[in-house]
């Protein structure tokens, strides 16, 4: 009794959540990341959250499994920033390889940056702050793996990765057959991705990918039906709360089975045609929409980003002092990587007056 009461308290002071046996979740203002452990106490971490936030998945990690105790490597469904914002500083303390499809590593590089979001679709604040975020690739520096062939998933036995791209073109999703426990990422989400609402009160329902940031939706549909097939008990994806039993099978084979009614918008620059993309990155962009939100939805945008941080900031205690052992930079941004050095005529400081050239570096 005494050991589930401290365990319940931790998971409060670190707005962490249970998922399944050996599985934790933590929420780090709207997005999630997983602790996964194995039976003889090794554990990984699945994706890695928002730029500064190292410090609370670090005490989270050192309250379940103790200092000392580093994870064995840390695993990505995707790079999108909201995925990989402390991933440097992580990769740094903890000197663990970092995995991932072969087909995200352009955006983990400084190869090139995601296709540019579609703040027009979707609807709700998140969507409309969509220009507001990061889009430049990270310059990861450190050991960079991509994910075995064979579809096991490094130092998880119990455990298969399956491609499930749309979202991003190397998206992935990570399968425990034995109890049917899906971390799904951004493949499909638990709450409606594009609105802060949503994020406030916590409203589950099975929705697909992120409107604004997914570019490829023939490519999502199949993922969303390759996961609704393995008939899933329990789900935890990048966004909302885990869903399980009954309530779970009803959305996602909804989901699947009325995919373009449900999660497709009805116009957006990427419904016509995907962006194409290959192992270098984006090769090919459709062309351009008049996609200008409009100032008061972007202003209700502002209003719910405040909202949204008054919010975390309410659900944990205010922390003390930081690392300054540790340097804390937008995770690379201003560094190549010693693994995957991009050419050297890539200069990821030059911008145009082009929206789309501006942020990125190999757009045609």
């Amino acid at each position: 009794m005494q050991d589930h009461l401290s365990d319940a308290l931790r998971q409060k002071q670190h707005s962490t959540f249970t998922v399944a046996p050996g599985i934790m979740g933590m929420e780090i203002v709207f997005v999630n990341l997983y602790y996964v452990e194995n039976p003889d106490k090794s554990w990984v971490l699945i994706d890695a959250g928002l730029y500064g936030s190292a410090d609370r998945i670090r005490k989270a990690a050192e309250d379940k499994f103790g200092k000392g105790n580093p994870p064995k490597a840390i695993l990505l469904t995707h790079g999108h920033f909201d995925h990989v914002g402390a991933l440097q500083t992580l990769a740094d303390i903890w000197q663990v390889p970092v995995y991932a499809h072969p087909l995200e590593l352009p955006y983990l590089t400084g190869l090139s940056s995601y296709p540019p979001p579609d703040s027009s679709v979707g609807g709700g604040g998140m969507a409309y702050l969509s220009f507001m975020y990061p889009k430049k690739p990270i310059y990861f520096k450190g050991r960079l793996e991509t994910l075995p062939t064979d579809g096991s998933v490094p130092f998880l036995p119990e455990w298969k990765w399956m491609e499930t791209p749309g979202h991003s073109p190397g998206h992935v999703s990570y399968f425990r057959e034995h109890d049917r426990v899906l971390l799904v990422g951004d493949a499909f989400v638990t709450r409606k991705p594009e609105s802060a609402l949503a994020v406030l009160t916590q409203k589950q329902e099975v929705c697909g990918p992120p409107a604004y940031f997914t570019p490829d939706w023939d490519s999502a549909r199949s993922s969303v039906r390759k996961l609704a097939d393995l008939n899933p008990a329990v789900a935890a994806s990048g966004h909302g709360l885990p869903m399980r039993g009954l309530e779970l099978r009803q959305g996602l084979d909804e989901l699947a089975r009325l995919f373009d009614q449900l999660a497709i918008p009805n116009k957006g620059r990427y419904v016509p045609e995907p962006a194409i993309t290959d192992e270098s990155g984006v090769v090919q962009l459709p062309p351009t929409v008049n996609n200008t939100v409009p100032k008061v939805l972007a202003t209700a945008g502002l209003v719910a980003l405040a909202g949204l941080a008054t919010y975390a900031l309410t659900k944990q205690k205010k922390r003390s002092g930081t690392n300054s052992k540790i340097k804390r930079t937008w995770p690379g941004y201003a560094r190549r990587p010693s693994h995957f050095t991009p050419p050297e005529e890539h200069d990821p400081a030059s911008t145009t007056n082009n929206p789309d050239i501006s942020i990125t570096n190999n757009y045609p």
